[in-house]
């Protein structure tokens, strides 16, 4: 009804039909109240629109006015009193004029609509789509559903992107191209069935499977009640939902663009279209084949049942296969008989798959094996449901011994199929573990290289903070102007210099790290030539300057610089480019040389040995202190360092891991100090120090080669290593 608002003339037609209403109620209330001998019921009442009071029948004669009916026993006269019926005409024209004014009032509502209607279809659409939209957004997050994926061989398709992982998240459409036709699904689930399982507290159980170019067709088989037909009808919704731009209960899902998707589930026999069991199948198939148009999906249920088994078998064989080779369909059907699965067993496109039945409970437990043939296990079944094991005895009998033995090679093929799936995830799970402890071993090591790396790197700062104060010493000893501001020029060439150095021997150090190639010919130190003095980066970045009253003392190694170019020949001094150190020339040999470096003798090829020559002392004179007075008769040592490194190392008494930590620091420190070989003293023993060691020196990044000492060295029991310079 319209609401009083509606216009001022329908408030106030219905405020005077109320008035009147209320006017004919007290009339009648009142002369019931007078004629109570003569009135059935206290009670006014409406008969044909209008008011009226139950009278008794045989009183009738004691109220005037028009009779509009008796009840059904006839005991009682419904009457309308002479005195009400003007005005209850007047209530009949007040009716008349309510509904004409409603009528206008509804067809100017109706004008001002039509005026606006092509605003309104676009809302109502508008508003269909939103709540299409906002439908298959409950239902993804009700059933745990994603979006599917539709594929089309060599074609490009549009999925609907408009419900994600998060349903009110806004989206957009994504256009993709899918080279093969694949239909999967992984852990699907019937939402018709999860939805009744749910109500009752109980829970489905997925299905998983996948079809392809190359594997076209299932063939299912198993136990009566285990939920074949559960497979084909999952199979077959969540490919229509998918079609359909709905998303689909399952964890994974992938659908081609089929053009036809046909079933035959269910029995369909009829006596009134006299139709039995077997006809209703084949006439639903032949209907099918008419109508089937590729790629399509089509679902046999119990395909050739209901017939002798084995014509059944033969012609359920042929369904499959012309769906297959005429239709180009992926076939999904379901069976009990041997034919059909022995037909896939021997069609390298068709899988066998099974729903799995737990021979000590005798119940099915509705899990889809694929890959593997299933028994009915009828027996057992009539057995679950009361038929008696004499008769199940007696039917045993009767089984012939092909089936007995066809059903036991399935038994024995689903129990290996079991043990091989429980031995793989048996090693995904070590696979996993030793990931897992390979990531924290790996992570310790690039814990322990950084360690490394900071404690470099402090020591090359501290090297530089060092030279500049001894600088700021030694020139604050100068007396004369200009030579100070000579030398205080040359120092800070010399700081700057210095920092260059060891910026670049820090930055040679990281690169030298757990993932470095140790004789990569790419990270070679560069030599520096300074002065006549030919070092390497980390003995440039640590080298002394020595200024005294004297002449500068020879170092402990000579100094060599590149010869002239010639032929190498035995007895020439040669360096080798692979870790700087120099060493004579023992025998030449085609194209490879064996060199002696002190004890230890490398054979290299020539193109990797630098021919030098020896170069003769820096002298006080040729020096650019030369013109330096001390102060003092004393001399005066300028060296970044009071410590002298030392090159060798015993470490007998010490556990494995303690002299394996001392071994590395002596190793840092002696890359620091710019030495190129050390020794180190572990002793004979039980081996356990020399193994360890080695097994440190083999990667270390300050290490180019090391080996067991001379005997006169120490032989097994010390360790001879050569550093990179």
């Amino acid at each position: 009804d319209l609401d009083d608002r509606a216009s001022p003339e329908l408030a106030r037609i219905r405020h005077e039909i109320a008035r009147l209403r209320s006017s004919i109620t007290r009339s009648l209330e009142n002369l019931m109240r007078r004629s109570e001998e003569a009135v059935q019921d206290d009670l006014v009442t409406i008969r044909n629109d209008r008011f009226v009071i139950p009278v008794k029948a045989d009183h009738r004669g004691h109220i005037k006015g028009v009779a509009h009916g008796f009840s059904s026993s006839g005991a009682t006269a419904f009457v309308e009193p002479l005195e009400t019926i003007d005005a209850n005409n007047e209530l009949q024209s007040l009716r008349e004029t309510e509904e004409r004014e409603i009528y206008r009032i509804l067809f100017a509502l109706t004008e001002e609509l039509r005026l606006q209607l092509a605003g309104i279809e676009k809302a109502a659409d508008a508003i269909a789509k939103l709540d299409f939209i906002n439908s298959k957004a409950v239902f993804h997050q009700n059933f745990n559903c994603v979006i599917p994926e539709v594929s089309m061989a060599g074609q490009s398709f549009v999925r609907d992107s408009s419900v994600s992982s998060n349903p009110f998240k806004r989206t957009t459409s994504q256009t993709e191209v899918s080279s093969t036709r694949v239909l999967e699904f992984l852990e699907a689930r019937h939402p018709l069935l999860e939805e009744n399982l749910r109500a009752s507290g109980g829970a489905v159980v997925p299905v998983s499977f996948s079809l392809d170019d190359k594997h076209d067709s299932m063939i299912i088989s198993g136990a009566n009640a285990g939920g074949k037909t559960v497979v084909l009808k999952t199979a077959g919704l969540l490919s229509l939902m998918a079609l359909s731009g709905l998303p689909v209960p399952a964890r994974r899902a992938q659908v081609p663009f089929f053009a036809s998707v046909l079933a035959d589930i269910g029995d369909h026999q009829s006596l009134a279209a006299n139709l039995s069991t077997f006809t209703s199948h084949v006439a639903n198939i032949s209907r099918m084949i008419e109508l089937c148009q590729s790629p399509a999906l089509v679902l046999l249920d119990e395909v050739g049942t209901g017939t002798d088994p084995e014509e059944g078998s033969a012609l359920g064989v042929a369904v499959v296969d012309h769906f297959r080779k005429a239709c180009g369909a992926y076939v999904m059907a379901t069976t009990h008989y041997s034919g059909l699965k022995v037909y896939a067993a021997n069609e390298e496109e068709v899988l066998n798959a099974s729903v799995e039945f737990d021979e000590k409970t005798l119940r099915p437990t509705y899990r889809l094996l694929v890959g593997v043939a299933g028994s009915s296990s009828g027996l057992e079944i009539a057995r679950r449901f009361g038929i008696s094991d004499e008769i199940i005895g007696a039917a045993s009998a009767n089984v012939n011994d092909s089936s007995l033995q066809a059903a036991e090679y399935l038994r024995r093929i689903k129990n290996e199929s079991e043990q091989a799936a429980t031995l793989r995830q048996a090693l995904e799970e070590e696979r996993a573990a030793v990931a897992e402890k390979f990531a924290s071993l790996e992570k310790e090591a690039v814990k322990k290289e950084r360690q490394r790396q900071t404690s470099f790197q402090a020591a090359l700062e501290k090297i530089v903070h060092d030279f500049e104060g001894r600088s700021r010493e030694l020139l604050a000893t100068v007396q004369d102007r200009s030579e100070r501001l000579k030398l205080e020029r040359e120092t800070q060439r010399r700081v700057a210099e210095l920092k260059r150095e060891a910026q670049r021997a820090a930055s040679t150090s990281r690169g030298r790290g757990p993932s470095a190639t140790s004789t990569s010919t790419s990270s070679r130190p560069v030599r520096v030539v300074r002065e006549g003095q030919v070092v390497t980066g980390s003995q440039a970045t640590v080298a002394s300057l020595k200024v005294s009253g004297q002449d500068l003392p020879e170092p402990e190694d000579a100094h060599y610089v590149a010869a002239p170019g010639r032929d190498i020949a035995v007895g020439d001094r040669v360096r080798l480019s692979s870790f700087g150190s120099v060493g004579i020339v023992d025998s030449v040999k085609g194209a490879e040389a064996e060199v002696r470096v002190k004890s230890l003798r490398f054979r290299e090829k020539l193109e990797n040995l630098e021919l030098v020559e020896e170069t003769t002392p820096l002298k006080r004179e040729g020096s650019r202190f030369s013109k330096l007075r001390p102060t003092s008769n004393a001399a005066l040592q300028f060296s970044l360092s009071d410590d002298i490194p030392r090159s060798e190392l015993n470490v007998i008494g010490q556990r494995a891991d303690e002299a394996v930590d001392a071994v590395d620091k002596f190793l840092d420190a002696s890359s620091l100090g710019g030495l190129s070989q050390l020794r180190i003293v572990h002793g004979h023993g039980t081996g356990a120090l020399r193994r360890a060691i080695a097994e440190l020196l083999k990667d270390h990044p300050h290490v180019a080669r090391f080996a067991a000492a001379p005997q006169d060295q120490g032989g097994s029991g010390a360790t001879i290593v050569e550093l990179k310079q």
